[in-house]
C-alpha cells in the first residue's frame, strides 16, 4: 500500500537521524530536514520517475541543487525503493556508493553532481531546451542562502525570456545557512525577483503536503517556482533554527532525545 507523503516525510526523518548517528563524523542534518516534506510531496505524489526506468530519457528530472541536502535526497530514494539498503547505507563511506554531495549516476537516481552552489538551475535550462527533454519535466530544489549566488540569476532571467514553462523550482526557504539568517547576511525579496524575471510564483508552507501538492499541480504556462517556507532542523526542538547543527555530529544522548521527540511526533499525526 502507497504511504502518504506526511507518513513518508516522517521515515525520511528517522532515517536521516540513524544514518548520521552511524557514521559518527556528522553531516549536513538542519538541512536536511527542512526537505523532507518537499522530497516527499515530490517523490510520492509528482515525479515521474521509477526504478525500472532510471536511465530513461523519457522520465522527469531531479535536481539538487543544494548539495548538502543530499542525506534527506538519498533517504527518498532509498523508502520510494529506488535504491537498496546496502546502497543506502553506503552513504558518506570510503567507497561508498553515495557521497556527502550528491554525485551524478543516472543507474542510481541521481542526475546532478552538485556541492558547488548555484549550478543546478543553470544544468537545468540546458536540460529543458535539449531535443531529448523537451517533453519531460525538471525539478529544481534551491536553498534560499544559496540564491546569493549570481549564476542562479542569470539562468532565473534566461528560463524566464525564453519562457521554459517544463522546469519548476522549489526554494528550501529555511531562512538559514551556514553563516546565520539569510536576511543578516544578504537581504532581498525573492518572490518579487523571480516574479521580474517572468516565472509564476507560489508561496506555501512546506511543511504542509497538501499545500506543496496544490503548489506543484497548479498549472502555468510559465517557469514555476515555489518558495516553499521551511524550518532548519524541522522536527528536532534542538535544531530547529540553530546554525550549528547546518553541519554536526551527534552523541548518544542527542541521538535518544532527537529519536524521542521524532516518535513522539509520529504518535501525534497518526502515523
Amino acid at each position: 500500500m502507497k504511504l502518504s507523503s506526511a507518513v513518508l516525510a516522517d521515515k525520511i526523518r528517522f532515517d536521516i537521524l540513524e544514518r548520521v548517528y552511524s557514521i559518527k563524523d556528522g553531516a549536513h542534518i538542519a538541512s536536511a530536514f527542512s526537505l523532507a516534506e518537499i522530497l516527499a510531496v515530490l517523490f510520492n505524489d509528482i515525479l515521474n520517475f521509477k526504478r525500472t526506468d532510471l536511465t530513461s530519457l523519457n522520465r522527469d528530472k531531479f535536481i539538487l541543487s543544494k548539495g548538502h541536502g543530499a542525506l534527506a535526497y538519498y533517504c527518498a530514494l532509498y523508502e520510494m525503493n529506488i535504491i537498496t539498503e546496502e546502497e543506502y547505507k553506503s552513504f558518506d563511506t570510503n567507497g561508498g556508493y553515495f557521497p556527502a554531495q550528491p554525485s551524478k549516476s543516472r543507474e542510481l537516481g541521481i542526475d546532478f553532481s552538485s556541492g558547488t552552489l548555484g549550478l543546478g538551475l543553470s544544468y537545468a535550462a540546458g536540460l529543458a531546451i535539449s531535443k531529448l527533454n523537451k517533453n519531460n519535466r525538471i525539478y529544481v530544489i534551491l536553498g534560499d542562502g544559496e540564491h546569493n549566488e549570481g549564476s542562479i540569476w542569470e539562468s532565473a532571467m534566461f528560463i524566464g525570456h525564453h519562457k521554459i514553462s517544463n522546469i519548476t523550482a522549489v526554494v528550501d526557504y529555511n531562512s538559514m545557512q551556514s553563516d546565520g539568517f539569510s536576511k543578516d547576511i544578504l537581504q532581498f525579496d525573492l518572490p518579487k525577483m523571480y516574479s521580474a524575471c517572468s516565472w509564476e510564483v507560489i508561496e506555501c508552507d512546506g511543511h504542509n503536503v497538501e499545500e506543496l501538492k496544490n503548489a506543484f499541480n497548479r498549472p502555468t504556462l510559465k517557469p514555476k517556482v515555489i518558495i516553499a517556507k521551511t524550518i532548519k532542523g524541522k522536527g528536532i526542538s534542538f535544531m530547529e533554527n540553530k546554525k550549528e547543527w547546518h553541519h554536526n555530529r551527534i552523541s548518544e544522548e542527542q541521538y535518544k532525545m532527537a529519536l524521542k521527540e521524532l516518535q513522539e511526533r509520529e504518535v501525534k499525526i497518526g502515523n
